[in-house]
């Protein structure tokens, strides 16, 4: 194949995270102009890494990507950096741009339309002075979303785009892609998103370390890989049958003597080559174990009581009272537009007795936050996992952490260096482990691969503690029993 054929292309392209975390080795693939492909490939194996080798953010360790000449390549991160949060709206598109650009302005409100954060009337004049920390969660998804589109590349890249976006956001985003007339490159987890737009994936094959290439829908490609992995796994039945009976008779033949120790000799050199030749089943498709978060015991009665809270309501904190008791048992959840104060009311309440709150004495909390950021990324998986243990089981901790797929090379890696995939099952590991009374949850299903999703939904809906949940995905929220609905959207009279 032509190197000209494609707008980019790996050639033997190998890379390793450190000697521990081979990436690539010697991969192949090509992207043509226009296409609009899913990256694939389960947490942790290296799909932010390829889009890192791709920018030129990092170098390969062999081989080599041509990229077509002045082709320009943009991407939206998964998250914003904290030295970006005190920049202004104006400062943050602006690094966007290698060369200043006057009049910034226009081309900023045209990129916000498009990602639905259209600011209102009374406060467009100074909406682009807004420092960046400002935003909700939410916001800040759109935000970087629209830091790439705003350079019209001709590659976009796109981490988890749809993260923290509402339905109508990620109705919008679709939306604009299906018309994008220029190269799409994506990582999500939601499948309907990528069934709706894409035509390919690059599949990321961490047993051998390979990108594949695969045509077709994206429901359709599932289908392909399954098919594989089912095919895979008979071969190696049918393999370890033969190999199994083959054993069998060179302990017969060892133990005849003469010529017959010969072709068993004969016969265990073609078991040792069958055992090479054994295909190694990819573990794309394994999912997590069921758990259970069992909840604390002595849980009293009324959990929390909430007599009023914060909203946003055009861009001015408002307070709002209530009359909220949420009882031992009882599962909340916490719905609202983007940026109306719903991770902010989740803050407040997991940090204590904020006015307006009451967590009742000795409910002891666990908190899954979006960021992760109550995690220590200095610390390695295992110090982690072990620090959340009443009593300090190794055997149990590895026991409950191979259950979320954390293996033994993960639990020696320090947590800043995980996926945002990982992180997310390190957190839920944790919370296992931490019997909570009160269970917190902002937005849970963020970053984490779509097959595990139905096994976290069946642990929340199973959990007999309190819990307050804010997610934006209805089918997930759907397959949890939720008892009360809190609509921070909605205009209470006092």
């Amino acid at each position: 194949m032509s190197k000209m054929e494609g707008l980019i292309v790996f050639n033997e392209v190998s890379y390793e995270y450190d000697a521990t975390r081979p990436i690539l080795k010697e991969a192949n693939f090509v992207v043509r102009r226009g296409s609009k492909l899913t990256l694939m490939g389960q947490n942790g194996a290296g799909k932010s890494t390829l889009f890192a080798l791709i920018t030129g953010t990092l170098k390969v360790d062999e081989g080599d990507i041509n990229i077509q000449p002045r082709t320009t390549i943009a991407i939206s991160r998964q998250i914003i950096p904290r030295d970006e949060l005190t920049l202004t709206v104006r400062e943050f598109f602006a690094q966007c741009f290698p060369e200043k650009v006057y009049d910034i302005d226009p081309k900023i409100d045209a990129v916000l339309e498009i990602v639905n954060l259209v600011p209102t009337e009374k406060i467009k004049d100074t909406f682009n002075d807004r420092v960046i920390g400002s935003f909700s969660g939410g916001q800040q998804a759109r935000l970087l979303l629209a830091s790439a589109l705003i350079q019209n590349p001709d590659v976009l890249l796109l981490d988890e785009p749809t993260n923290n976006l509402d339905v109508a956001g990620i109705d919008h985003l679709t939306q604009f892609l299906k018309e994008y007339k220029k190269t799409v490159l994506v990582i999500s987890h939601d499948a309907d998103f990528l069934n709706s737009f894409t035509d390919g994936v690059l599949y990321l094959n961490v047993q051998n370390r390979q990108v594949e290439q695969y045509n077709g829908n994206y429901h359709a490609v599932l289908k392909d890989i399954a098919a594989r992995v089912e095919k895979e796994q008979r071969q190696n039945a049918q393999l370890a049958k033969e190999i199994q009976a083959n054993k069998d008779k060179i302990n017969y033949f060892s133990n005849k003597g003469g010529k017959m120790r010969l072709v068993a000799k004969r016969m265990r050199e073609e078991v040792e080559e069958a055992e090479e030749n054994k295909v190694d089943v990819r573990r794309e498709d394994r999912t997590i174990r069921p758990f259970t978060i069992e909840a604390q015991t002595d849980i009293p009665v009324d959990v929390v009581k909430l007599t009023s809270y914060k909203v946003i309501r055009n861009h001015q904190p408002k307070d709002v009272e209530c009359n909220l008791v949420l009882k031992r048992g009882s599962h909340l959840q916490i719905i609202g537009p983007n940026g109306i104060g719903k991770t902010t009311l989740l803050e407040s309440l997991a940090s204590g007795h904020a006015k307006g709150e009451h967590i009742a004495d000795g409910v002891k909390i666990g908190y899954y936050r979006q960021d992760f950021s109550n995690l220590e990324f200095d610390k390695t998986v295992f110090e982690t996992l072990m620090d959340s243990m009443p009593r300090k089981i190794e055997e149990e901790m590895r026991s409950i952490a191979s259950g979320f797929l954390l293996t033994n090379d993960v639990m020696k890696t320090r947590v800043g260096n995980l996926s945002e995939g990982q992180k997310g099952l390190v957190a839920f590991a944790k919370l296992t482990m931490e019997r909570p009374g009160l269970l917190i949850l902002d937005e849970p299903t963020n970053h984490i691969n779509f097959r595990h999703i139905p096994v976290i939904a069946t642990a929340l809906h199973e959990y007999k503690g309190a819990m307050i949940l804010v997610s934006h995905v209805p089918e997930f929220v759907e397959q949890i029993r939720i008892d009360e609905v809190l609509d921070l959207g909605k205009e209470r009279k006092k």
